[in-house]
């Protein structure tokens, strides 16, 4: 059984598999830096100086000024700037994804036109090419 295992483990798709799931997460934790630190900034500064982290909505009876504050007392809430920031996460991967794959295949279909080279003529068709030749040039 451990032999088997072994074998599984090994095979080019699981490990292939495995760098995929490791870069995806990394590639995940650099996409959401960018949401949260670089596109949503500039576009709360547009809307008024929101920062789109902090919206939520307060199910509880009692008011808080903040999240922070709410999360604190354990308020029921609603973190709805944090779903919008985990939506763009999720639009900007796969439009990334989406083109990786789109260039895949485009390079897969090139490879596919491309014609492949004649095939050598045989010896007995390069014999009779030359018979011909010299025939001609007589």
């Amino acid at each position: 059984m451990l032999q088997e295992f072994k074998d599984f483990a090994m095979r080019g798709n699981v490990v292939d598999m495995a760098v995929g799931i490791i870069i995806g997460g990394a590639f995940g934790k650099i996409v959401s830096s960018f949401v949260n630190d670089v596109i949503m900034p500039p576009i709360g500064l547009l809307m008024g100086n929101v920062d789109f982290g902090s919206l939520f909505i307060n199910l509880g009876d009692t008011a808080y000024a903040t999240l922070a504050a709410a999360e604190e007392a354990g308020a029921p809430v609603i973190k709805y700037g944090a779903f919008i920031n985990t939506v763009l996460d999720f639009v900007i991967v796969a439009f990334a994804i989406f083109m990786a794959i789109r260039t895949m295949n485009r390079l897969k279909r090139e490879e596919e036109e491309a014609p492949a080279a004649p095939p050598e003529p045989s010896a007995e068709e390069k014999l009779l090419t030359e018979i011909r030749d010299a025939l001609k040039s007589r």
